[in-house]
């Protein structure tokens, strides 16, 4: 799939707030700092549609992106920053709660998850959320260039080992580095194809 038009439509604080009709969406979501910015900056192939900032937990509403004129990419709140105060967090959680449980919507999450960690206890717990809220999701791992590209393959099959400890059936699994587009053309095939099922 080719990326012709993309634009920022709005930030919501709430769901209610959020565009109207019925385009398909598909979330991104993550712990704080895992590089969602900068992967929807490459999906779009720009350089600064979604803002990025080294300080963890910038993003606190729901930012939507459409694209094409036919889907949204939407850029969700990060999880499990310490540093944020109790109130912001409960924010956090109410935009998390209300969107995944209220957008119709919404197709995929993309789950984002650092490579270079081992499986974390939160996202564990983000997952089984997800699949309590009956919202399908896909694992896309960031920072693949970070690590040396011989263990890339290493890390990943030790990762679906754990979880296959949890699970049953693993979700699709990307890979993908902002820096070298790594896993952004079969990203948007993915997103491609769904939204052709969607439309039948």
């Amino acid at each position: 799939m080719k990326i012709i038009k993309s634009i920022f439509e709005k930030s919501s604080s709430k769901i209610s707030e959020c565009p109207k009709g019925n385009l398909p969406e598909f979330a991104l979501v993550g712990r704080s700092n895992v590089g969602k910015s900068s992967l929807i900056n490459k999906l779009l192939n720009k350089k600064s549609i979604a803002k990025t900032s080294s300080k963890p937990g910038k993003t606190q509403l729901i930012n939507h992106f459409k694209i094409n004129d036919k889907f949204y990419f939407v850029d969700l709140p990060g999880y499990g920053y310490a540093n944020t105060s109790k109130k912001t967090i409960k924010e956090i959680e109410l935009i998390h709660k209300s969107y995944f449980k209220s957008r119709k919507q919404l197709l995929f999450t993309f789950l984002l998850i650092d490579i270079r960690h081992d499986l974390q206890k939160i996202d564990l717990e983000f997952m089984e959320y997800l699949n309590s809220m009956i919202c399908p999701f896909v694992i896309v791992f960031t920072k693949s260039d970070k690590i040396k590209s011989d263990l890339v393959d290493i890390k990943v099959k030790l990762y679906k080992d754990k979880l296959l400890s949890y699970w049953e059936d693993l979700p699709d699994i990307f890979i993908t580095s902002a820096w070298s587009n790594k896993g952004i053309d079969e990203i948007l095939k993915f997103v491609n194809q769904s939204t052709i099922k969607y439309s039948i």
